[in-house]
Formats: C-alpha cells, structure tokens, sequence
C-alpha cells in the first residue's frame, strides 16, 4: 500500500518528468524523490519511469498507474474539503481575476452570487493582461481567474466548466477590403499578415488565435507581436495586421478606425474560470459554482 506522500511524489514526478522540478514543487531534495519513486518501483515489481541523462518518461504501466491514481487521489482531498468547509464555512479571502472585458462581466455577475451565498468572505478583484494571465496564478497573487479556457492548457492548471461559448470575428482595419461583408472563411488569413501575441503564454492559446497554417494547410504569414489586447487593436488599426477576435469585442471594442467581420468556419471561444491545481481550495470550488450559477 502507498503512503500519501509517496502517492504524492509519484504523481508530481509523472506531471513534471524532472527530479529537480518535482523536488521544488514539493518542497524536497531531488534525492529524496528518487528515494521515493525507486522505493514505489519495488513495491509495484516494475519500473515506472524511463530515465536518462537527457529526460525522463513515464513507462506504460507507470502512465497506467497515474490515470488510475488521479482521481482516487483527487476525490479523497474533495471528500476532505468538503468536510473541512462544513465545519469551518467559507471565509478569509478569495482574490479572482480576469481576462478582458467579456470576463470581467462575468466575473462581476460571479462575485455577485458567490458574495451572497458567502458574505464573510472578502473577494478582491483584479485585472490580468495575456502576459500574466498565468503567472499570477502561479505567483499566487490570484486564486482563480475568468479568461479564455485554453489559458489552463499546460500543466499545473485546472480549467473549470465553460461559462460562455462565442462565434469569432476577423478585427480588420476600418478601410479593409473585408470591413462591410457579411463573413470571411477562416482561409483568408493565408493572405493577410495576423497579429502576434506574447510568446511567454500558452502555446494553446497562440496556435488557436494565431495558427502557422490554415485547416488547408496554408501559410500563414506573421504580423508584428502585441503585449496587449490594446496593443493589438492599435497594430490593425494602423494596417499592420488582422486578428481573429471574440464576438464580444465588437460590443465591447467598438472603434472608428477597425471593423469586426464574422469567421466562418471557426470554432467558439470558451470563456470559464482557470485556478492552479494545488489550489483547489473551498473558497475556489464555491466560486465556480457560483460562476457556473450565474451564467446560467
């Protein structure tokens, strides 16, 4: 039978696949993680990891392993939350974030319903750009945040349940040949250079607003890179670039000098609330459940 501990490091080793990560992560020496994952291979008869001197990897029985562990080991830290909810209630204080102005109306609506069900829990708000999104999560200068789902696209993030699902625009500069028509196929933006986001976010994110190719598998020729959602309303503005955008912008967004134009073709973006996974705390799970609530 596994210890919590050596469940623990296991788990963390087969997220990070580096000694030295998992040993800052938890707060160990390398040597102790090693001590832990050989001590776990001799109980299990087998290894569980590959190892070389370039990288580590987890063997098949060891990815086997960790799928079967995960939510046994999730559902018994739930199962501890919750009573420890119950009996203390939720207070202290929650700190969310969120992306843009479409998540801060949600976020706004969120708090609303999470402040009535919890009045003595003080929530403090905070805006977050593309550049730090992810890090203040990481920081813990924010406990849960209202963005774009695919923000929780890399290790060490939870994304919660979808709380809006928009239709994609094409934010082109106001004089474009395309500003006036009724859609554009996602295949137009082999012809136009598209505006970069910031190369220190999550390669989900930047592939599924700024893809190298087409569904055709076209180039896609690159625009100058933008720090912010501002910055890149600025560069099409000036026709240096187009951007594929939510349907919120136009509303939000509006200017003179740009116009939005449906995409066909295009899948929706997802909006819901993102938290680090070692921060499941009460307070975030109420959250969301107060955030999937009210977007309803």
């Amino acid at each position: 039978m596994l210890e919590r501990q050596e469940t623990q490091i296991f788990l963390a080793l087969a997220d990070e696949l580096h000694f030295g990560r998992t040993a800052e992560r938890l707060r160990l020496t390398p040597g102790r993680v090693s001590q832990t994952i050989k001590k776990v291979e001799r109980l299990v008869g087998a290894p569980l990891f590959e190892r070389t001197s370039r990288r580590v990897r987890l063997t098949p029985l060891g990815a086997r392993l960790a799928d079967d562990l995960r939510p046994h080991v999730k559902g018994i830290e739930d199962a501890f939350q919750r009573a420890v909810d119950t009996g203390r209630g939720v207070t202290g204080v929650l700190r969310v974030g969120f992306l843009g102005a479409l998540a801060g109306q949600l976020l706004l609506k969120s708090v609303g319903v999470f402040a009535a069900r919890h009045p003595d829990c003080e929530v403090h708000i905070h805006e977050t750009q593309w550049h730090d999104t992810v890090s203040r999560l990481f920081d813990g200068d924010v406990d849960v945040q209202i963005t774009d789902i695919l923000f929780a696209a890399q290790p060490g993030l939870t994304p919660g349940p979808v709380l809006v699902a928009e239709p994609r625009l094409l934010a082109v500069p106001a004089d474009h040949a395309f500003a006036g028509k009724d859609a554009v196929p996602v295949a137009v933006l082999a012809d136009h250079p598209v505006i970069q986001v910031p190369v220190d976010i999550p390669r989900r994110f930047q592939s599924d607003r700024t893809p190298s190719r087409t569904g055709d598998g076209l180039p896609v020729p690159q625009g100058p890179r933008a720090t912010s959602f501002g910055e890149a309303l600025a560069l099409i503005a000036a026709g240096q670039g187009v951007f594929p955008v939510g349907e919120h912008a136009a509303r939000f967004y509006p200017r003179p000098d740009i116009a939005y134009v449906p995409l066909q073709d295009a899948p929706p973006i997802q909006w819901g609330p993102i938290w680090l996974t070692t921060n499941a705390s009460g307070r975030v799970r109420e959250f969301v459940r107060a955030a999937t609530d009210a977007a309803r």
